[in-house]
């Protein structure tokens, strides 16, 4: 009987512990901030099997809904990093697995991987532009120069359109993602 109740005690409190682990937005200083920003394997967040046409949103899902309400400057430095971090195995997934896919097959499966390639290159650039507007607010916040941030914003945002652009000009196609 008195093991049943250790164990039973036991339970509830991992239960609790695990509540109180929750990635959740919390006040800090009067403005909103998310505790937690997961970093996750590429698999788990890429966005190139599904067809041509949505990558704008399907990347902003990713990178930028996780943050709505949360003013950027409080987001930790742990979550920005964990977003640069994702953008870069976006990045290697183009360099390493992309390109070489790509120059390797053809027909269909070549315009279907170029397709995965080019919403790929919209995850990476969503993400590149989150952590430099993290970056931008954090140094206004901070009092410090922002225009070297801001110049580096206008170059990820002026890329990011141009490849939403072909992006939404193959909607419907099929596109092909290499995990």
């Amino acid at each position: 009987m008195l093991f049943k109740s250790i164990v039973a005690s036991l339970f509830s409190l991992s239960l609790a512990g695990s509540t109180f682990a929750l990635p959740v937005a919390i006040q800090a200083g009067g403005a909103l901030q998310r505790r937690a920003f997961p970093l996750q394997a590429y698999a788990d967040f890429q966005i190139s099997d599904t067809p041509a046409g949505n990558a704008q949103a399907e990347a902003e899902a990713v990178f930028v809904k996780p943050f709505e309400g949360i003013d950027l400057a409080t987001v930790s430095d742990e979550d920005r990093d964990n977003v640069e971090a994702m953008r870069s195995l976006a990045e290697q997934a183009e360099t390493e697995q992309f390109n070489p896919a790509i120059d390797a097959a053809s027909g269909e499966e070549a315009d279907a991987l170029q397709r995965g390639k080019i919403k790929n290159k919209v995850l990476k650039l969503t993400g590149i532009s989150q952590v430099r507007k993290i970056d931008l607010a954090k140094a206004q916040a901070a009092g410090k120069s922002t225009a070297s941030i801001e110049t580096k914003l206008a170059d990820s945002q002026k890329k990011l359109a141009k490849n939403i652009a072909t992006d939404k000009a193959s909607a419907g196609l099929d596109a092909k993602g290499v995990v």
